[in-house]
């Protein structure tokens, strides 16, 4: 996972991150970049960096809004993982083996039941779930509590700021508690 390939990943690569996340994001692009052949693909330390270098700023952006994300919840979440900034976090430990992370390109693991799903951007969610499962709490954000989905404007500064991820990192303290998701567990 550490050469940037024209080709991009396979069709069967569904996400990068720890196999066992019990928190994904899902996204409906996925960067042009070898991330492997198949499944989830668990990061090593730099491969964001390298990432980013590759494919661009957004994705860069990507990364930091879910490192920021993540190192707001309370330290009894367990995202923090003995760092001391968002970016120690997310250069050490977001989306590798053992994380609890994942970034997902394809919505197949949507069914899981054991972990808390992240959609981001209203056309992507709406592409993969029935408008009749969610409950729009405002423009930007919905709910599927009984299945533990979040819908949320796209990891972007300017969509979501520092004040909206706040607002999301409330959602999901809230869903994680009544779910029970605490990585502990």
């Amino acid at each position: 996972m550490n050469e940037h390939n024209s080709n991009a990943s396979g069709p069967g690569v569904t996400g990068v991150g720890d196999t066992h996340a019990r928190f994904r994001v899902y996204m409906g692009n996925r960067p042009d970049y070898d991330l492997g052949t198949s499944g989830v693909q668990p990061l090593q330390q730099g491969d964001i960096t390298r990432i980013g270098q590759a494919c661009g700023n957004g994705w860069r952006k990507v990364f930091n809004v879910y490192a920021k994300l993540l190192y707001s919840l309370p330290a009894e979440f367990g995202f923090r993982q003995n760092s001391h900034s968002w970016q120690q976090y997310r250069d050490q430990y977001l989306l590798q083996k053992g994380s609890q992370t994942a970034l997902m390109f394809s919505p197949t693991e949507l069914s899981q039941s054991h972990c808390l799903h992240l959609l981001m951007g209203r056309t992507f969610a709406r592409s993969v779930l029935c408008e009749e499962e969610v409950t729009w709490l405002n423009r930007e954000f919905a709910l599927d509590s009984r299945r533990c989905r979040i819908i949320c404007p796209y990891f972007d500064y300017r969509q979501l700021s520092n004040q909206k991820i706040l607002f999301l990192g409330d959602l999901i303290q809230e869903l994680m508690k009544r779910h029970r998701l605490l990585l502990e567990d």
